[in-house]
């Protein structure tokens, strides 16, 4: 049966539709809210799709509103989609301390196996599985030309899920992602609280870790700010500079002297990378 989607708002934007829309999630358990931009196309035409995965403390609202996305994807004849960060509900639980870092709006992309977690923080089926059948269904969407990209822990995201699912996107590309959350504060909290102490149950959810294992993809680009306050702490791409080198894989990493975390960053190379997708997904 067809899942009932409600749209929130739609508006016309660069020659195509910008839609928020929610539904019901058998997956999380709750509303889960995401945006689609689908660009005019002619009748019966079926468009290839970009996911974008954002960060921490946001949700599909940020790139919707910042991202600068909808020129290029209208130029390009891509479908643009956003989903949520993490679920949300009175009842879905958060960090006990409220941190940014940690329960909503920090939902790492994994599907958590620990109390309180587990029955709603299932980000990876909901991304995964869930929300693309409903695009497939309600929107002109090839699903044979899919590609991923997202943001520090949207990056990790999608590169996780990219090395993960390499016979489904044809293309993957991060903005200042965690690269190797197993290593760094910001992951070890996350997938501790989401999986449980097993530093091996990690491993599927850590992309230096994947590509160590055995996972492998032709290419990947990543773009980093170079004044990003986090890039040393947290990010450290030049560890998945050293497993792709290992690995074979031809990792683009751009260093962007002066550039930070945020959106003025991520909007500067939006164009750059939906140009870098959208020449594999046509191929």
């Amino acid at each position: 049966m067809p899942v009932a989607v409600e749209t929130v708002s739609s508006v016309r934007s660069f020659g195509g539709e910008q839609a928020v829309l929610r539904h019901a999630s058998e997956v999380t358990g709750t509303d889960m809210t995401f945006s689609v931009f689908v660009p005019d196309h002619a009748e019966g035409a079926m468009l290839p799709v970009v996911w974008y995965l954002s960060g921490l403390t946001c949700t599909q609202a940020n790139v919707t509103e910042k991202g600068e996305f909808r020129r290029a994807c209208a130029e390009l004849g891509l479908i643009f989609v956003a989903p949520d960060t993490s679920p949300r509900g009175e009842d879905v639980p958060d960090d006990a301390d409220g941190a940014y870092d940690f329960g909503l709006g920090a939902g790492f992309y994994v599907d958590a196996t620990q109390e309180p977690f587990a029955q709603h923080y299932r980000m990876w089926s909901y991304v995964t599985e869930e929300l693309p059948a409903i695009i497939g269904d309600c929107f002109p969407a090839d699903m044979t030309r899919q590609s991923i990209m997202g943001h520090s822990m949207g990056g990790h995201g999608a590169l996780t899920i990219g090395l993960t699912l390499p016979e489904r996107f044809k293309a993957i590309s991060a903005f200042a992602p965690i690269v190797a959350p197993s290593q760094v504060l910001w992951g070890q909290k996350a997938l501790g609280g989401y999986l449980g102490d097993d530093r091996a149950a990690w491993r599927a959810h850590d992309a230096v870790a994947l590509i160590e294992d055995g996972a492998r993809v032709p290419e990947l680009l990543v773009d980093q700010g170079e004044a990003d306050n986090f890039l040393a702490e947290q990010l450290k791409p030049q560890l998945l500079a050293e497993a792709c080198a290992k690995a074979g894989i031809d990792l683009t990493l751009r260093m962007q002297p002066g550039y930070d975390h945020s959106y003025y960053f991520i909007s500067t190379f939006m164009e750059d990378h939906l140009r870098w997708h959208a020449a594999r997904l046509t191929r």
